[in-house]
């Protein structure tokens, strides 16, 4: 996206001061249906439509916010922070592919948070030699998984927990030595400094862990398969003109477009359009029916 479509697509953010303004401003636009997602990113995918564009990423812009407040422990101001993540939306939505299936927030995640952190890392002296994937790695586990090892905050990791972070992490043994010390040193802030005067609270205490949980990757693969299976099944509602179209505009890797379609069954396009649509509609109801039935259903 040029700079000008960003100055016309993210309200105005000032600075500390405006923040709490923005915020109120941002909740504002309104959230997109899955339906209506999935048009403006075909708007935009196929024909570079920039209010299209604009739509999508004013409706995320809460989304931004709610992940960059998660990283306020690194002592860097929010709003840079928000500004940083706003760029990894806008990213998303320039790659973002809705015929694959997902929604936007999801995929857009991923290049929000990889901004934020490339901003911290850029930001903190104390990680100047960290810029590998695996030092990035360390740099943002390493208190958490001292924490679960009972080890001093404030010391030399004994060798066994450093070759414990070394091996789960996939670093080298004298990395994760050398970046306990740093961060027991400090570099432009130190994580260990007390956030209230009382000295209760750390801003190491807001780390955040990006790490999915391994019951919460069970789950979501567990979760992706009944999708699959119900789509499957759902698929079977549609007579086969509607499933071939269907198919052919929103399930393959290479979309056909309204004109070649139009051509093979000898109709407008509009027609066409009009097909898909309905087609799309009534997969989304079977699918629903057949959640409901599928939760209602014993465990096996």
């Amino acid at each position: 996206m040029s700079e000008q479509n960003k100055a016309l697509t993210v309200p105005a953010l000032g600075g500390e001061a405006s923040l709490n303004r923005y915020l109120s401003e941002i909740r504002k636009f309104p959230i997109l249906t899955a339906e209506q997602e999935y048009m403006l990113a075909k708007r935009y995918q196929e024909h570079g439509d920039p209010e299209a564009a604009a739509q999508l990423v004013t409706s995320h812009l809460r989304l931004v916010a709610k992940i960059a407040m998660g990283y306020r422990g690194y002592g860097l101001p929010v709003s840079e922070l928000i500004s940083e993540g706003n760029i990894g939306l806008m990213q998303g939505v320039k790659k973002f592919e809705p015929d694959r299936g997902f929604r936007l927030a999801t995929y857009a995640m991923w290049w929000i948070k990889a901004s934020i952190q490339e901003f911290i890392l850029r930001s903190w002296s104390l990680v100047k030699m960290g810029t590998t994937a695996a030092q990035k790695k360390l740099f943002f586990n390493l208190r958490r998984m001292k924490k679960n090892l009972e080890a001093f905050e404030d010391s030399d990791l004994h060798p066994d927990d450093v070759r414990k972070i070394a091996t789960d992490l996939g670093v080298p043994e004298q990395e994760v030595v050398n970046m306990n010390r740093r961060m027991m040193m400090g570099g432009d802030a130190s994580l260990n400094v007390s956030m209230r005067e009382d000295g209760e609270g750390s801003w190491q205490d807001w780390l955040a862990d990006d790490r999915p949980l391994q019951d919460e990757t069970v789950a979501d693969a567990e979760e992706a398969q009944f999708r699959h299976d119900m789509l499957v099944e759902a698929m079977e509602s549609l007579n086969e003109r509607e499933k071939h179209i269907l198919v052919d505009r929103r399930l393959v890797d290479e979309p056909k477009t309204l004109e070649e379609l139009s051509q093979v069954y000898n109709v407008s396009r509009e027609r066409v359009r009009q097909i898909e649509v309905r087609a799309f509609e009534k997969l989304q109801k079977a699918m629903q029916r057949i959640a409901g039935e599928r939760r209602l259903l014993p465990a096996a």
